[in-house]
Formats: structure tokens, sequence, C-alpha cells
């Protein structure tokens, strides 16, 4: 009987930790990578430690202490993540480690849940860590076991970077055999290599250059590498991570004649590039986002003074931006291949598709926060804003800026300090402010911006999957733990004016930002309701509403709420309520004809 399970591609990847022997994991969460430490959470029969930190900096810190403890750990996060624990990554690449460390960093091309699109390759190239870049959600897993080999041999952090379509896939997948790695943790002291002064770096810093050709014959015999050389072929084709899975399918559909090198290892092979380039005369180089192995290639040419031509990136060849797919690589290679493309279709990804913008679930608190706000601040006020599902008050006019995590309150107190004169009040979520919040309101208040900041706590970490946080009582694994008070928080801050808003009640939320606009120095409100889909999923249920077509007079107030359950009947020319209304009561506080009432049992 087959073992091979159908399982989602950030399951193969917590199923390939399993398998490599973690023993301590932490991450926080971030799209697309946040079911990696939610597959391995949910196991009942957990034999190793499991967090979600209060940020990736925090996370990245945890993972390295247990990794000097010779304990193989795990961090996970997204691209954006790895910027704000680049700090100890950058130093760690110095001290190295003891215990197998992967620092896991899930890409996302074409922003599907981000607000850029970096490539965390040049990290790998500006830490000179090894990266591994999977082409498979099966290759994912199987990567992981080698990442803690080489880590080891080499004493040095593994970068490891699927992407969107690798972390969001669906595949068959085998799995393999379970490492035991059940070693004690044992901190061996040794200030010249744990403590970082000035005069250990220098020391550390020529052995991390000293391994790196090590580290690039290792990968190159590895089997995450493969050359096909046709001899026939004059053109050559180099893809790497997912792109070259589009690349072989192309191929054979095409029935081109080209020999093809695919990479999943950073540094690149060099010796396979060089062999590739003794056959062919043009080289296409295929790869999501940045061109590192084109400009690599382009080098090992120079270098080796190859007489080949190589495209890519560089001529428009492949898009530098958003993601790759069949269409895209079909034409690339149809193009360098000189077939006649005139009959090919355009890419499928062009295909018009009904507009479905994203919105604010119904019943979300954050709807009728954003409300209150916008009446008691006015239109014309500043609206700085972060990142969460909150995001989407641009809707209301109440987001004009979204910059990274915590960024709401420094950029709020910036434009105060610039010398603006309207009002600002900053929105951000509870994790959020957990994650890197809390110093920009202390830097706030010691600096004595005269802003308002709006703490949005849903009491979830809701936009990335429903994660826990520190002020929801319970850990990753659902133990319970400390509860942290966001209001003794702000309070202990410093913060003069703190006032905690059921954001369901309009009236009163709107006096409270009211009384905040008008307080001297910076003020918090804090807004307090469980996301509405997790209070559902434990049970709570509100009674939803209808329209009274008698007194319903189709102004559109309430359409303008945005809520996705409320919508105008053009036919008769009044609002209707769907059946997916949540009843919370928001839009019958506006309706001024109260038209909106609850549905009869």
């Amino acid at each position: 009987m087959s073992t091979r399970k159908y399982m989602l591609g950030n399951a193969a990847i917590a199923r390939g930790i399993i398998e490599g022997g973690a023993r301590v994991i932490s991450g926080y969460p971030g799209t697309p990578s946040s079911e990696i430490v939610d597959n391995l959470s949910a196991m009942d029969d957990r034999d190793f430690y499991i967090e979600w930190s209060v940020n990736e900096k925090v996370a990245m810190e945890v993972a390295a202490g247990s990794a000097m403890s010779g304990i193989r750990s795990v961090v996970t996060m997204k691209h954006v993540g790895l910027n704000v624990a680049a700090d100890p990554l950058m130093t760690l690449a110095y001290m190295g480690v003891k215990g197998g460390m992967i620092v896991l960093v899930a890409d996302d091309p074409s922003c599907h849940s981000s607000q850029n699109e970096q490539d965390s390759r040049r990290y790998a190239q500006f830490s000179l860590l090894p990266c591994l870049d999977p082409s498979t959600s099966q290759e994912a897993k199987d990567m992981i076991p080698y990442a803690f080999e080489l880590s080891e041999k080499f004493e040095i952090p593994v970068l490891f970077r699927p992407t969107t379509r690798i972390c969001h896939g669906k595949s068959d997948i085998e799995p393999g055999e379970i490492h035991d790695s059940n070693r004690d943790a044992n901190f061996e002291k040794d200030p010249s290599r744990w403590v970082m002064i000035p005069s250990n770096a220098r020391q550390r810093h020529p052995h991390l250059l000293g391994i790196q050709e090590g580290i690039a014959k290792e990968l190159e015999s590895s089997p995450w590498n493969e050359l096909l050389i046709n001899e026939d072929a004059t053109i050559g084709i180099i893809a790497s991570g997912i792109a070259s899975v589009y690349v072989r399918e192309i191929i054979e559909k095409l029935d081109v004649s080209v020999s093809f090198l695919k990479i999943g290892t950073f540094p690149i092979p060099e010796g396979m590039i060089r062999q590739l380039y003794d056959d062919v005369d043009t080289v296409l180089v295929i790869e999501e986002l940045e061109p590192i192995v084109e400009d690599r290639c382009k080098i090992i040419a120079h270098e080796t003074g190859a007489d080949v031509r190589i495209i890519g990136k560089s001529d428009g060849t492949v898009p530098r931006e958003g993601e790759l797919n069949i269409d895209l690589c079909e034409r690339a290679i149809a193009d360098v291949a000189g077939l006649d493309i005139e009959d090919m279709p355009e890419s499928r990804s062009a295909m018009e598709l009904p507009a479905r913008p994203p919105a604010m679930c119904p019943g979300c608190s954050h709807r009728g926060a954003f409300y209150a706000m916008k009446k008691a601040f006015g239109p014309d006020a500043i609206f700085p804003s972060d990142i969460g599902c909150y995001t989407l008050g641009i809707q209301s006019g109440t987001v004009d800026t979204t910059l990274c995590m915590g960024a709401s309150i420094t950029v709020a107190a910036g434009i105060y300090h610039a010398g603006e004169t309207r009002p600002i009040c900053c929105s951000i979520g509870d994790s959020t402010f957990f994650h890197t919040g809390m110093n920009g309101l202390l830097n706030s208040i010691y600096n004595k911006a005269n802003i308002t900041v709006a703490i949005l706590d849903n009491r979830i970490t809701a936009m990335t999957g429903h994660q826990p946080n520190p002020g929801m009582g319970k850990t990753a694994t659902g133990e319970p733990t400390t509860e942290v008070s966001i209001e003794n928080l702000c309070r202990e801050l410093g913060a003069g004016f703190v006032e905690v808003v059921d954001p369901y009640d309009l009236s009163t939320t709107e006096d409270v930002f009211r009384r905040a606009k008008d307080y001297e120095g910076t003020a918090v409100v804090i807004t307090n309701k469980p996301c509405v889909i997790s209070a559902r999923r434990s049970g709570i249920r509100m009674i939803p509403y209808t329209v009274d077509a008698d007194k319903c007079t189709g102004c559109r107030q309430c359409v303008s709420l945005g809520c996705p359950s409320i919508e105008f009947d053009k036919t008769t020319s009044l609002a209707k309520i769907m059946s997916t209304c949540t009843g919370c009561g928001v839009c019958a506080q506006i309706c001024k004809f109260d038209a909106m009432v609850e549905v009869k049992k």
C-alpha cells in the first residue's frame, strides 16, 4: 500500500522538520509561512518545543540560542519578517551554530499577501549563508533533513526559501524516515565565539569567508542541482526553484532541443554552469524575482572567457517582477528558440475575471471602529495604519499610510513632528502592537507626539490564520499562560489617556475618540471585540438583522458602511441584508429611519 499523502506544501515542510529531528521551533505568523507552525503545534505527540514569538527578531534569537546549545532548531517567517530578523542573522553568520539551524523564509512573488516582493536569496548573498530553493513540495520536505546536516557540517545556519506556490500548493507527498535527534542540550562556554565584541568578530569573519568554498563544493554535488546535456542543442536553459518545474513541462510540450540545468541551491553549481557553457552558445536564465542566478552566470562567463550569450531578466525576456507561470515561461522559451508564437494563446493569467476586492468580514469589529474614528476626527484628518485585517480600512477612508509592522505609530509621530497641524489618528492591531508597536508607542509618549493611537484588539492574530498572541493568555499549543493587558501596558509605558471601548457601540466609541482627539499628548483608544470568525467558532452567536421595507428610504447610508452583507436592491430601490449577516448591529445604529431590525425567531 502506498504511503503517499495528499498534503499542503506547508504541511509537507512541517513533516520535513519532524523528519529532520528539530527540537525547537519558533516563528512569527506571516502568509505564506504560517501553516508550518500551525501544523506542528497541532500535533498531539510532540517531542519538541514550539512557540509563536512576539516578532521575527525574537524568534530568530530563540532558535539561535537552541542551536548554540547543540539542538536542531527552525525559525519560520515570511520574507519581510527577515528584515526584522536581519540584525541577529548577520552576526549569527559570524558566530555560527552547533546544532543544525534552518532559517525558513517564505517569499511571496506578486505580493499576494505582502507589502513588497523582495527576494530572500539576496540575504544569502549578503550574509554569506547557504540557501536552498525548492521546486516542489516534495523537494521542500526532502531538503529539510539535508539542510540540518549541511548546517551541522559547516556549523552555520542555512536559509530555506519556499515561495507561495510551494507553501500553498497541494500534491502527493512521500513521507520519509524520522531522524532520531534526542541529543541533550549542552551549551559550551566559548566567549571568543559567542561574544561578538569587535576583536572576536574580526576573527570570525575570515572563518566565515574560509568555509565558502567548502559549502559551494558540498552544494555542487547535492541532489538539488541537475544538469541534462543535449548534444544537439545550441540553447541552454537554467531555471531555479519552482520555475524549473514550469521549464521541464514546457520543454516536453514544445519538444525543443535544449540543454537544461535545474538549480536548487545558492551558491549555485558553478562547475555545472561551466560545463553547460561548453556545449551551448545561448543561455536563458529563468528565475522568480531578482536576477541572482543570472548575474552570477554572467560573472562566471566573464571569468572563464566563455563565448556564450546570457539572457533573461536583463533584456526583458523574463519579467523581474511578479510570479512566473507556465505561460510566461513558455513565451520566453519560444522566443529564444525562434518558434512562431503568433498562434500561442495569451497568458491564462490575463483572463478577465470578476472583480473581487478584499473586504473586512461581515460583523468585523474594525468596521465600527473606523466609522466612529472618521466621525470623530473628520475626513480631513490623517490616518496612518499598519499591517493586518484593518489595512482594509482604506475602503473607509481611514488608512492613509501602511509601511511595515508597527510603523503606524512612528509614522504618525513623524508626521506630527514634521509640523502637520491636522489631527492624526493611527491604527494598529493587537498582535502588531506586541510585535513592534510597543516601542513606537513608548517613543511617541517619550517625545511628546500629539497623536491618537487606536489599538484594534480583536483578541487574535486574524489576518494570518488566527494564531494566538500575548494578549490572549494561551501559547501556540493552547496551553494557558500570562495574559498581557494592553490597557495596563499602555499605562505603564506612560500614556496619560487610555480608554477601552466596544466598537459595536458606535456612540460611546465616537465619544471616546473625540476626547482622545482633544487630549494634549499621545492618547490611546483600545477597541476590544473578538474577531467575528473566532467568536463564531467558539459558539458565540448574535441575532442577524433584516430590512424593514416599510421604513427603508433607499438612502444608501448603510451601504456606504462597506459591509459585504448589505446590498442595494436596484429593483426595489431598497437596502437588503444577506444571510451572511452576523448580527453586529452597527448598520442599525447608523440608519436614521430605524429600518434595520433584528430577525424575529
